[in-house]
């Protein structure tokens, strides 16, 4: 049995073979290791169930179903706010700007389309799970809910995988754009192949660079990890994200990473070492514990500080049903449940 160790260098899988032998002697996909196009295309159904907030203000530049806070012309002026780097200079309100003497910027009110990114997280601490299915496939199958809902509301959706290598997929509406995104996700889900890569040099702070690339202001950005890679500079690229876009995250956690197994001796590895994790001992579960809820701390605050929400996704969720139940319709804009991973 191989159990994520805090102390280890690096979380890793156990070595579960990703395909199952029917009586018949078919190989078939394991469904909770690896995602298949099949599964995830199903999930278009469930998604009609799960609304992303179409009243919510949108920044795209192309014609839609949402209303816009673009900082462009448009038919009705709503409001003057400070300048901000990237504005257009055409919406300047020269009258404000002469009687505050700081440079202002007028807002407008379009009907415009509004671009959904996912970033979905398929690094080596994904690989992962005591029960339900892998980190991996929990992410994948979020984020081809997401992308199904987005469409089917009228937006884009894009997507920013990573997995070793970055997989940039510029937002696209229609069907087309969803199983562009499900393509990649099976392709890049391969927990055995993930694992036999070392992680991105530039880490998760990489691909928030790179998020900014794929993501137009306006966007709404879903960022699916368990957020192991997070570090001091990581609010600092969080913070340009938000500047012009709606951030939402979701982590996955797996419940040995909420508490600690029952007392015993487990044999753990890190893919490269073996050792024994003895959780008899009263200190030992006290330090796993903190460990793991120290992390988790680390995330929230993150996240608060940023005015993120966050939404927990246990490895053994139904999908479907936490992210339906973490979006409220009958706000302007989504919001998440803060759900205290402890």
């Amino acid at each position: 049995m191989k159990l994520p160790w805090p102390f280890a260098s690096r979380h890793t899988a156990p070595r579960t073979d990703t395909r199952d032998t029917t009586a018949a002697g078919k190989t078939v996909l394991n469904p909770a290791t690896r995602v298949s196009s099949d599964e995830l295309i199903a999930l278009r159904q469930s998604a009609r169930k799960l609304d992303l907030g179409i009243r919510q203000l949108a920044r795209a530049q192309l014609a839609g179903s949402h209303g816009s806070r673009f900082r462009g012309r448009g038919m009705d002026y709503q409001e003057s706010r400070t300048y901000q780097p990237g504005d257009d200079i055409r919406s300047m309100d020269w009258r404000v700007t002469a009687r505050t003497g700081r440079p202002h910027t007028k807002l407008y009110q379009e009907e415009r389309e509004r671009p959904v990114v996912v970033c979905v997280d398929l690094g080596p601490t994904m690989c992962f799970a005591s029960r339900g299915a892998l980190k991996s496939v929990v992410a994948s199958r979020a984020a081809a809910l997401i992308g199904w809902a987005a469409t089917s509301q009228g937006d884009r959706i894009g997507a920013l995988l990573f997995n070793g290598e970055h997989h940039e997929l510029p937002p696209r509406g229609g069907r087309h754009g969803v199983l562009r995104l499900i393509r990649q996700l099976v392709a890049q889900g391969d927990p055995l192949e993930n694992l036999a890569h070392p992680p991105h040099p530039e880490g998760f702070n990489g691909a928030l660079a790179r998020l900014r690339r794929v993501s137009r202001p306006g966007s709404l950005i879903f960022l699916i990890s368990d957020f192991y890679g997070i570090d001091r500079d990581t609010a600092h690229h969080l913070m340009r994200l938000r500047q012009h876009n709606d951030v939402v995250a979701i982590q996955v956690v797996d419940p040995l990473e909420l508490a600690p197994p029952p007392p015993g001796r487990y044999g753990v590895t890190d893919g490269q070492q073996q050792g024994i994790l003895d959780t008899r001992s009263a200190p030992v579960r006290q330090a796993y514990a903190s460990y793991f809820e120290q992390h988790h701390q680390a995330v929230r605050e993150l996240m608060r500080s940023q005015a993120i929400a966050l939404l927990s996704l246990a490895t053994t969720d139904d999908v479907s049903r936490v992210l339906q139940q973490g979006v409220s319709p009958a706000r302007p804009r989504p919001v998440f449940k803060q759900e205290a991973a402890a």
